[in-house]
């Protein structure tokens, strides 16, 4: 399942992430959105775990939390690539 986590701090990084999601599971993949000319985060990015239940879990455990002074949200992303 991959989840958007939106509202992230410019100054997270996919490490950060990463670690963030896995105590609820494995996470697959972690990719934050990059502002390609500026090389800064753009403040969201996608989460990929592949198991359902681990990804809900996690979603339901993050979303509005509070990381690096901002509160995050999480949900399941709509995109298909």
């Amino acid at each position: 399942m991959k989840l958007l986590i939106r509202n992230l701090a410019r100054t997270t990084t996919e490490a950060e992430i990463q670690a963030l999601f896995e105590p609820y599971g494995i996470v697959q993949s972690c990719v934050l959105v990059m502002d390609k000319e500026k090389g800064t985060s753009k403040g969201f990015g996608f989460v990929e775990m592949p198991k359902a239940g681990e990804a809900k879990a996690a979603m339901k455990s993050l979303n509005g939390k509070d990381i690096a002074g901002n509160r995050i949200r999480v949900k399941k992303s709509e995109s298909n690539d």
